[in-house]
């Protein structure tokens, strides 16, 4: 069995107790970074064995570890939220199913939800957007997000933030509305909403930290 294991994106006690579980009990857990992973395995004072699992070596592990999956427990964990979300997970989720590997994914913590709900933006139809090229495609993507109708979720590092914004403005246009949650389930969790606009001043005033989810309002 492949477990598929979400893990907090920010407040420890958001982790679920059959997760808890699951990490005790499995074999092997297979963790996006190790080191960040062992800060979660301590505070919960579980001892599985950890072995990396991340964009650099998927491709080339995803295979034996489909194989080792089909004769012991094992679990896949990211650095926070759930495994295949802008994370990875898809490779290794797909080579099970191909082995014909069971493979169980856990409800549980994912940044985007909460911050799509936060928004006051409709919610009924969404699109997920992850992260946008950076260079080759970006333009592309921008015209075909500036067409979408229905709200669209983004994420984005705090140092792009203001980039994307003004990018956002300039082919889907500055009166659309958006929110721009950072730090969710964290201390210092905060929403900013408003039109792009608005929020291209905001951020130009208070520069943003931490992991960012912008929500954008689809085509009217």
């Amino acid at each position: 069995m492949l477990y598929v294991v979400p893990t907090p994106v920010g407040n420890m006690e958001d982790i679920t107790l059959r997760a808890l579980r699951i990490l005790k009990e499995v074999s092997l857990i297979l963790a996006e970074d190790t080191r960040t992973s062992s800060v979660l395995l301590k505070h919960f004072d579980i001892h599985t064995p950890l072995r990396s699992h991340h964009k650099f070596n998927e491709h080339e592990t995803s295979a034996a570890m489909a194989d080792l999956a089909s004769c012991q427990d094992i679990a896949l964990i990211s650095d926070a939220g759930t495994p295949g979300i802008s994370d990875p997970g898809f490779m290794l989720v797909r080579a099970c199913v191909e082995k014909g590997v069971e493979v169980q994914c856990l409800p549980g913590a994912t940044a985007f939800v909460p911050a799509l709900v936060d928004s006051g933006l409709p919610c009924d139809r969404f699109y997920f957007e992850g992260f946008l090229p950076q260079k080759k495609g970006r333009q592309t993507r921008l015209n075909q997000l500036a067409e979408q109708e229905h709200t669209m979720i983004i994420y984005e590092s705090p140092f792009r933030l203001q980039k994307t914004l003004e990018q956002l403005a300039e082919f889907l246009g500055a009166d659309r509305r958006a929110s721009v949650s950072r730090e969710i389930s964290k201390v210092h969790e905060d929403t900013q909403r408003g039109t792009l606009a608005e929020l291209i001043a905001h951020f130009k005033q208070q520069p943003a930290k931490g992991e960012i989810v912008i929500i954008v309002e689809g085509k009217g």
